[in-house]
């Protein structure tokens, strides 16, 4: 097991509602990390299928907070003592020693922020071109979206003011933030997240979806109404 660089520290700031199918094996993975120092909080937002029971003794401490994924990542923000803090969706998974590869990323670099690669869990051939082109695309425009686990140094986060607490696009908007005081560190590893809605919903229609809703956002569209529009 690699020890982390000395003095640094990861917050790992999980949202969750209603995750109570998944969020013992989600913390499950992250009892690595936990024992090499860094700390996992849960901010729940309301469950009522007991998610925040079932993560309290696999977290450091589970935070209650209003709905609203920017909203709950914000007051784990708060709540969090780490160096650089790492937002972590209920259904995504870190690769091995990720806590290695971000601080020592981050060092290498000079940069203060960025995100990983990543890769849908479903087993259809499509889904392995919509994650290429996922991480592609973020490499490119230096735009990170959620299921990515965005990471950020804390100093730039306070700077940046955290996440807009908009409904839809928070993830968009503080990178978009972010980005300008510097592009984002593009880490090759992997994390897995769940296809569940590209599936369920159909793979091209949840592409061209997506892609619908961002280019709205970006020519200044509502985001509630966008969130709508996705719900």
């Amino acid at each position: 097991m690699t020890p982390s660089p000395p003095g640094k520290r990861i917050s790992v700031v999980v949202p969750a509602l209603d995750e109570a199918a998944g969020i013992a094996d989600t913390l499950a993975t992250l009892r690595p990390l936990r024992g090499r120092g860094h700390e996992v909080i849960v901010v729940d937002g309301g469950s009522t299928d007991g998610t925040a029971e079932i993560a309290a003794p696999l977290a450091d401490r589970v935070v209650r907070s209003g709905r609203g994924r920017a909203r709950q990542q914000n007051a784990g923000a708060r709540e969090a003592g780490g160096d650089v803090l790492l937002f972590l969706h209920a259904d995504t998974r870190l690769p091995p020693e990720a806590d290695r590869a971000v601080l020592e990323g981050l060092r290498r670099s000079g940069r203060g922020w960025g995100r990983f690669d990543v890769r849908l869990s479903g087993r259809p051939p499509a889904l392995r071109v919509v994650e290429r082109m996922i991480s592609l695309r973020s490499r490119v425009s230096g735009i990170a979206t959620g299921d990515q686990a965005i990471f950020v140094r804390r100093k730039w986060f306070e700077a940046a003011g955290g996440f807009p607490e908009i409904p839809l696009m928070e993830d968009v908007a503080l990178s978009r933030a972010l980005k300008q005081r510097g592009r984002p560190l593009c880490l090759r590893e992997r994390v897995v997240t769940s296809s569940r809605r590209w599936e369920e919903r159909g793979i091209a229609r949840t592409v061209l979806l997506m892609w619908r809703l961002r280019l709205a956002y970006w020519l200044g569209a509502d985001p509630e109404r966008l969130a709508r529009s996705y719900r």
